[in-house]
C-alpha cells in the first residue's frame, strides 16, 4: 500500500529560477528522497494542488494536459518552461467514481493544464517527466469536513498504484515576509507537528478540521487554499504514521515550511 503525502510545493516555477532553487534546495532533496523511499514505482500521481478551485470536484481528464504559468512578476522564461508528463484518463475515470460513490459531485475536466502547485515539484520528482499525473481540484468552499471525507474516499487507490499528494504550503501569507514572520509561522508549524506526529488518529483528524483554533492560525493562513491538501492527503491515511519528511526555517527571510507522509 501506498503512502500518502502532504508537501510544501515552494515558490512559483522555483525550480527553473537558479537562486530560489538554492534557496529550496532542503525542498528538493526532500522530493528526491520522497520518489527513493516510496515501496513500489506508482502507476500515477494524483495531485491535489492548493491552485486548483471549482464548485464542485473536478478532475484533471486530457491524456496530455498543456501549462498554466498561474504566476505573477516572475522571469520572462518561466512563462514559456514545458512539463510534458501524460496524464492519465483511466486514472481520473476511477477517480470520479470513488468521489460519486461517496455522495459529491464531480466533473472530469479535459481543458485543464498543469498549474504549478502540480508541475514545480514534479519537475523535481520526475525531471524525465515520464510519470502519469493527474490533477484533482479543491472544492471552493474549502471545508476542512468535506475534504477529509474526499480522502476518505481516495484511499483505496493507495492500493491500486496511485500515490495521493496533497500539494500547498503548511505556512501561506504571501504579504508577511522577513523576520516578522518567523514567531507565527514556527508556532503554526510546531502545532502540525505536535498534532499531525504526537496526537492519536481520531483526535488528530478532529484537531486539524480544527485548524483555525491553532496560535496564529489565520496570520499563517489567511486563506486556507494551501493547507486543505493536508486535509485529503490525511483523510486517505487517517490511521496511518505520520513522518515529517521536509523541515524549513528562514525561507523568505522568516518563514518555516514542513512537509508530512502518512503511512
Amino acid at each position: 500500500m501506498l503512502p500518502t503525502y502532504f508537501i510544501s510545493h515552494g515558490g512559483g516555477p522555483w525550480p527553473y529560477m537558479p537562486d530560489m532553487r538554492a534557496m529550496f534546495s532542503n525542498l528538493e532533496a526532500s522530493l528526491v528522497k520522497m520518489t527513493q523511499d516510496l515501496p513500489e514505482n506508482p502507476k500515477a500521481i494524483l495531485m491535489i494542488s492548493g491552485h486548483w478551485e471549482r464548485k464542485t470536484f473536478g478532475v484533471q481528464y486530457s491524456p496530455a494536459p498543456g501549462m498554466e504559468y498561474d504566476y505573477y512578476g516572475f522571469p520572462a522564461h518561466t512563462y514559456a518552461v514545458k512539463y510534458q508528463a501524460p496524464g492519465a484518463p483511466d486514472v481520473a475515470a476511477r477517480v470520479a467514481e470513488l468521489i460519486k460513490s461517496a455522495g459529491f459531485a464531480v466533473d472530469l475536466d479535459d481543458k485543464k493544464g498543469f498549474d504549478h502547485g502540480a508541475f514545480a515539484p514534479m519537475a523535481v520528482m520526475y525531471p524525465k517527466a515520464d510519470m502519469p499525473l493527474v490533477q484533482l481540484s479543491l472544492k471552493s468552499n474549502l471545508n476542512p469536513e468535506e475534504h477529509m471525507a474526499l480522502g476518505r474516499a481516495l484511499a483505496p487507490l493507495r492500493e491500486e498504484g496511485i500515490l495521493i499528494v496533497g500539494s500547498g504550503l503548511s505556512f501561506h501569507n504571501l504579504g508577511l515576509r522577513g523576520p516578522q514572520a518567523k514567531v507565527p509561522s514556527s508556532a503554526f508549524d510546531a502545532w502540525l507537528q505536535e498534532t499531525l506526529l504526537e496526537s492519536e488518529p481520531a483526535e488528530r483528524s478532529a484537531s486539524i478540521v480544527e485548524w483555525d483554533k491553532a496560535p496564529y492560525a489565520r496570520l499563517c493562513h489567511p486563506r486556507e487554499d494551501h493547507l486543505i491538501p493536508l486535509m485529503v492527503a490525511l483523510g486517505a491515511a487517517e490511521n496511518g504514521k505520520a513522518t515529517c519528511v521536509y523541515h524549513d526555517e528562514g525561507l523568505f527571510g522568516g518563514w518555516t515550511a514542513s512537509s508530512f507522509r502518512f503511512d
